[in-house]
């Protein structure tokens, strides 16, 4: 019994001195007054890429993991119906515009004959009312004119059918145009591409993603502060990112994002003072020129603490002076 006390009591003296290792080990670097910090992860802006219009995929330019520059065309749609529906819209446009042009002489004609037939109506008019030709004879040419009249309107508004039909060829073949100019899916930053979700001859219903990429230049670290210390921190004040995977290099980042209203503590989230149920979400931005230099090692859901300086007069502490992992740049990263 005496043996096994005493193998009971040295395990848990191992324990506890194995339990206060990890501790040390673990724990953050003395931080002086002046300062917040949290853990997080690295999280990008998430941005799916998806069609305008339904139809059939007809090339994917991009795979999963590739780095593409804002404006980069990364999937075309078939466009051979719409250029088929182009053809006959512009046909259409031809043959309206014929058919106006051929209008508007009738309608030159119908005018001519109109007005020759008032003409002789205002005559024989005035000779009607000085009794010398009789009433027959006026309500003919009445008759003339009126019939030459209604000709003369028929035509001028078969021109303006015409002009109509024009205009909306017109807008079937802008319409067409700007989808065919839409064929091309195009990055809208520099991005990478996370995901490739459709693939050549796969028909598509409008608004269908083709290709989920991540802003390069929108990537930043989230952190809750409880409300005590979130509300010492200003937008825009000076910030570091620790990696736990290179923690040698704190990285110089801002905070760009202070929730305007608490939450409750998300559970995967340890907060310094336990007792602090509400929280406020902090996003922490990284510096956009050091992302663009060091891009190729960009990832996300990579764990770490931001910390965040609330007094302006405060100094960072050697641990925490921003540097940059420079001997990256001597290696060429495997894509």
């Amino acid at each position: 019994m005496r043996n096994r006390f005493l193998i009971v009591s040295l395990a848990v003296v191992v324990a506890v001195f194995a339990g206060f290792y990890a501790w040390r080990l673990l724990r953050p670097s003395a931080i002086p007054a002046g300062f917040v910090f949290s853990n997080g992860r690295i999280e990008a802006t998430e941005i799916d890429i998806a069609t305008k219009y339904s139809g059939r995929i007809e090339q994917v330019l991009v795979r999963e993991g590739d780095t593409v520059d804002a404006g980069q065309v990364v999937a075309r749609m078939d466009t051979s119906e719409l250029l088929a529906q182009l053809h006959q819209a512009q046909a259409q446009e031809r043959q309206a515009d014929e058919a106006r042009k051929s209008d508007e002489k009738i309608a030159e004609l119908a005018e001519t004959q109109f007005g020759f037939a008032a003409r002789d109506y205002q005559r024989y008019s005035k000779l009607a009312q000085e009794n010398v030709v009789g009433s027959q004879t006026l309500d003919s040419y009445t008759t003339k004119m009126e019939t030459t009249r209604a000709a003369f309107e028929a035509a001028r508004s078969k021109v303006a059918s015409d002009s109509g039909t024009i205009a909306a060829a017109q807008a079937e073949i802008e319409r067409l145009e700007t989808q065919l100019t839409d064929r091309d899916l195009k990055a809208p930053v520099r991005a990478r591409v996370l995901y490739k979700l459709a693939e050549p001859g796969e028909v598509l219903s409008s608004g269908g993603n083709v290709v989920t990429i991540i802003d390069l230049t929108d990537v930043y670290m989230t952190i809750f502060l409880p409300e005590l210390e979130a509300g010492k921190v200003a937008i825009g004040a000076d910030a570091r990112v620790v990696l736990d995977a290179a923690p040698q290099w704190p990285l110089a980042a801002q905070v760009s994002y202070v929730a305007a209203k608490a939450q409750f503590t998300p559970k995967s989230v340890e907060t310094t003072v336990e007792r602090q149920k509400l929280t406020f979400r902090v996003k922490v931005q990284l510096d956009p020129k050091l992302l663009r230099r060091y891009e190729p090692w960009v990832k996300v859901g990579l764990p770490g603490v931001a910390y965040i300086k609330v007094d302006p007069d405060a100094q960072w502490p050697p641990q925490l002076q921003a540097r940059e992992p420079t001997e990256l740049l001597k290696i060429t990263p495997h894509q």
